[in-house]
């Protein structure tokens, strides 16, 4: 007998993977495809990380950790604060998880109560929402867009905020937009949870994907502020996939405020028991400065890219109305090109070669007017995805 539970009927399947499906057939056919849907840093865990990782494996080190994780891992994420943001974040609350995704789920399994209400963004990253419902919350979507740089205000908080509102979630930089808070408006945020007795997660995992301007020289790199530095009251999730670029090794970690540490610590006990003890081992890496040289290299290379992509869309008549200043997307107002992202991406995809993300991933706000591009290859597919889209409109 098939009777799944029914927050089953509320979990909406990632669109994109269907056309990774269909991208992985043509491929298999001998068609070239160009991957720009999947945001998945292309380049490998650096050789520091895998290498530190291998030597806890060949020395045993494979053994439970404690659940909140390794502590010398902990360690050098407070240490990580204190160097790249200048701010003390006590060890006792960081918690190492497994990815972002675990660190959301105990999060919620936390604080979310049947039926609670939860603001986030509209556009915003699918599988929150679907994370919160699976522990019983309603995700409320807030609609966003380019009059506030697709990122909520206080105005818009209150607006939407109601007797049965449990709290916000927001990300800097944010999935699909790239757009990012200023410490002050993660304050002004915070204020109006604390006013209304809700509370507060900001995700990060994008932290130290962040560029300046195109016309600010190379190296000289924009750093996004920490939600940690406006006050210990908030939950922050950050992660070693995307500026660490260890995506498969699913290891992320969650700055908790004090009174939760104990709770946060045995839901980890039960659901996870620890994160993946090699994984730990290889991110103590993660900190050490020839790791580090190694990233901020990529992270001009990510840059390079947004600064050749952005203008060769918009020349193609895709108009970039969010300021991407982080992560590795451009999420585009396709409309004066199809009044239907989802077809147009399907098209795209079986005409062009190029897969692209549609709008339909990210939440009800006006998706069949906007496709994401991911800029997670190098600049000589880059080039060819350009020249194909070219092609297909005509230009």
């Amino acid at each position: 007998m098939y009777r799944p539970a029914q927050r089953l009927a509320d979990i909406e399947p990632f669109h994109v993977v269907e056309l990774l499906t269909r991208a992985r057939q043509l491929e298999a056919e001998g068609r070239d495809i160009i991957h720009m849907e999947v945001g998945e840093p292309d380049f490998p865990t650096p050789e520091p990380i895998s290498q530190a990782a291998i030597a806890a494996i060949k020395d045993g080190k494979t053994k439970y950790t404690p659940a909140l994780g390794l502590p010398e891992l902990r360690e050098a994420i407070g240490a990580f604060y204190r160097q790249r943001y200048g701010i003390t974040v006590p060890t006792s609350r960081i918690a190492i998880t497994n990815g972002a995704s675990g660190a959301l789920n105990l999060a919620f399994a936390c604080l979310a109560d049947p039926g609670s209400e939860w603001l986030l963004t509209d556009p915003g990253y699918p599988c929150n929402r679907h994370i919160l419902r699976t522990f019983e919350g309603r995700p409320l979507g807030m609609p966003v867009g380019p009059d506030t740089n697709f990122q909520p205000t206080p105005a818009m908080l209150r607006q939407h905020w109601t007797a049965n509102t449990a709290g916000l979630l927001v990300a800097s930089p944010a999935n699909p937009t790239g757009t990012l808070l200023s410490l002050a408006e993660i304050e002004s945020l915070a204020e109006v949870c604390r006013e209304k007795g809700g509370h507060f997660l900001v995700d990060e995992i994008y932290h130290g994907l962040t560029y300046a301007p195109k016309e600010v020289p190379l190296g000289d790199e924009l750093e996004a502020p920490t939600a940690c530095a406006a006050g210990d009251d908030i939950w922050v999730i950050n992660s070693f996939s995307k500026y660490f670029q260890m995506t498969g090794w699913r290891l992320g970690w969650m700055v908790i405020p004090e009174a939760y540490v104990r709770d946060v610590e045995k839901l980890a006990q039960n659901l996870t028991l620890c994160p993946s003890t090699p994984a730990q081992y290889g991110a103590l890496a993660a900190f050490a400065p020839e790791t580090i040289a190694i990233l901020e290299t990529r992270r001009a290379e990510f840059r390079r890219r947004r600064d050749f992509l952005a203008p060769a869309l918009e020349g193609i008549g895709f108009r970039i109305t969010a300021r991407p200043e982080g992560a590795f997307y451009l999420y585009c107002d396709c409309s004066a090109l199809s009044d239907d992202s989802f077809a147009l991406a399907t098209d795209l995809l079986e005409k062009a070669g190029v897969a692209a993300t549609p709008g339909l991933d990210f939440g009800s706000n006006a998706p069949e007017k906007h496709i994401r591009f991911a800029y997670t290859t190098g600049v000589d597919r880059l080039t060819e995805a350009v020249e194909r889209l070219s092609a297909y409109f005509g230009r």
